[in-house]
Formats: C-alpha cells, structure tokens, sequence
C-alpha cells in the first residue's frame, strides 16, 4: 500500500511546505482503498480544509488527481505517467522481462520482482500465476519487508547491526499469525537465507502461501538491488520441493543479476 515516505522529523528539511502538503495529499488518496472526500484529507493531513480546496483544485487541473459525481478524490491519470516512465528507468525492471520472456522457469507460478524502501519492499514486476493464492500481486504494492520472501531476501544482504537499526523500535504490525515475531527472531530467519541461499515465507505475509525468494545484485554493490520471489499454496510444499524450488528461484535470481552485470561465483 503506498504511503509517504517523508516525515517531519527527517534531517533534511523540505524547503517547499506548498509541495510538502501536495504530496502528502496524493500519498493519502494513493493509500486509501477508496476515494477521499476533503473532509478525510483535512482529518489525514492535519491541513485547513479551505487551503485544501485550492491545492486539490490545481491537483485536478494538472489530472494528479480526478474529482468524482460525488465530490471525493481519486489518482488522476497523470500519475501513471510518472509511474512508468519510474519502472522504465529502473534496469531491473527491463532485464527482469527480457529475462522471463526467454525462460521456462515458474510460468505456472506467481513470479514477483520487488526492490526495498525504507523498511518496506514495492513490487516492480509481477507475473501472477493461476493457483488461487488469495492475494494478486500489482506493481506498486508495498508490503513489509520482514514478512515476505523479497522483503528477507534483501534484508540478508545488509549487515546485521543495520537490520538492527531499521527496526529499532520494533517490527511493523504483524500481517499474519505466523510473522516473525521480533527484530532477534529476524536476524535468525536472515542468518538462515546466507546459509540456505535463498529465503522462505511460510504463510508470513499471507496464511496458506508458502513464497521463496533470493536477492538479485548488480554491478554496483554488495546490497542486494532487489529480489525475485515465486509463489506457492503451501499445500502443494513439503520439505524436498521446497528444498527444490529454492534452488530454482536462487538460479533465476543469479541469472538476473549477471544480466545487472554482477558477477556470479
């Protein structure tokens, strides 16, 4: 789900309060499951409804926003525009297709591509399969990074005392029974994907799905860029496929990241 990522307690501070305000509108409308009257932006933003008005008036001129019948606020079509012109500028994204349309590997499986911001990871490419998992993957979703296969596959490529830091005050609220519970439990679930080479999602981020995930590198640097993630029911999941498909997804993974330039022991 989008949301801002600016804070008022950020160290550097915006120099543009009238471009502050614009964007935490539009943040507020992307994150909401349904469209916003002024009365909810007043509420969400803290702004005076009356210079709500104006800025939404200009937001619609300029189509980031539309105004429906009833008077509440949706995204406008201009916003797409600056989406994906973001996607084609962003290598991984382009490589990620270029590499699906030549390989065999999980065409019958939920494939997703995401990259990690802040303590949260965004999808950039999704390739949903057929099984009924309960969840459909969109580019631009964000979900907590300690609860999905991506979010732990690139989490392990940071060192241990910075995953300390991100989470210093504790995890993001828990999206199923099963997420892991605790910044310590974390750091063992991402001692384990060094070792195993790949990261698992038992039913963390959604009950009934297994996901497997591995970090995808590029030329640049030792962080992983982002992560590839394939999708299961775990009914269809015991030991050995999992052990299995762990592999596979690792090998996809490698296979993107050498298109990056990254080079592959």
């Amino acid at each position: 789900m989008p949301k801002s990522t600016y804070s008022p307690d950020d160290a550097a501070r915006p120099t543009s309060p009238a471009v502050v305000r614009a964007v935490q509108v539009i943040d507020a409308i992307a994150a909401a499951s349904d469209p916003l009257t002024l009365a909810d932006l007043t509420r969400l933003t803290g702004a005076p409804k009356s210079s709500l008005h104006g800025m939404c008036d200009t937001l619609v001129q300029l189509q980031l926003l539309k105004r429906l019948p009833n008077g509440a606020m949706a995204l406008g079509p201009h916003v797409m525009g600056w989406a994906n012109a973001f996607l084609s500028q962003t290598q991984i994204t382009g490589e990620f297709h270029a590499m699906w349309s030549e390989t065999d590997a999980f065409h019958d499986a939920t494939v997703t591509l995401s990259m990690l911001d802040g303590t949260e990871v965004v999808y950039l490419a999704c390739q949903n399969g057929d099984r009924p998992l309960g969840v459909t993957f969109r580019i631009g979703m964000r979900l907590p990074a300690p609860y999905t296969a991506t979010g732990k596959a690139i989490l392990s490529t940071l060192h241990t005392a910075d995953v300390h830091h991100m989470f210093a005050h504790g995890l993001p609220p828990p999206l199923t029974r099963a997420s892991v519970a605790s910044a310590a439990q974390l750091i063992d679930e991402l001692e384990q994907v060094r070792s195993d080479g790949y990261s698992i999602d038992n039913g963390q981020m959604r009950e009934g799905m297994t996901c497997f995930g591995a970090p995808v590198f590029d030329a640049t640097r030792s962080v992983a860029a982002g992560a590839v993630a394939v999708s299961y029911l775990s009914s269809e999941i015991d030991a050995a496929t999992g052990q299995a498909i762990g592999r596979q997804v690792r090998a996809l993974a490698n296979r993107l990241s050498a298109r990056l330039g990254a080079a592959i022991p």
